[in-house]
């Protein structure tokens, strides 16, 4: 990494050009879900449950990366518009754990549909020897960090 004086040369730091990547990718991601009335944090919510579900809220909320209390207030939505379900009582413990309904489902397809054509449009550059790389790259990014 090339560095100028105490700090970081932007044009060739790592870091900020991930940041730069996932800002980019998360405007064209919104982009897609506006017209579906979804939000990213909503589409990864819904992405969660169908993919593991029974998820807390606690659980969820690391998953899509925000708070807990912000979790809380979009399963309520969700609920209220009958994407997702929850019981009444937590069987076991405080946590209640939230499901995916028909309608939610139904959503998911389309909202899944629109996020993969951004995917697809971010890696149309790429061979599949180059994205596999790249997954394994970031992969192992995700693990020093993490490990530290």
């Amino acid at each position: 990494m090339s560095q100028h004086g105490d700090g970081i040369d932007l044009d060739t730091s790592l870091g900020y050009l991930l940041k730069e990547a996932a800002s980019a990718l998360r405007t064209s991601m919104e982009a897609v879900l506006r017209p579906l009335g979804m939000t990213m944090t909503h589409y990864s919510c819904l992405e969660l449950l169908a993919q593991r579900p029974g998820l807390s809220n606690s659980e969820l909320a690391r998953g899509a990366f925000v708070t807990r209390q912000s979790m809380n207030v979009l399963l309520q939505a969700l609920e209220r518009d009958g994407f997702v379900t929850r019981p009444p009582e937590a069987p076991v413990g405080k946590a209640l754990p939230t499901r995916l309904t028909d309608t939610g489902r139904e959503r998911l397809e389309h909202a899944s549909a629109a996020v993969r054509s951004v995917e697809v449009r971010m890696t149309s550059g790429m061979t599949d020897d180059e994205q596999a790389a790249a997954l394994g790259a970031l992969r192992s990014m995700v693990r020093s960090l993490r490990a530290s």
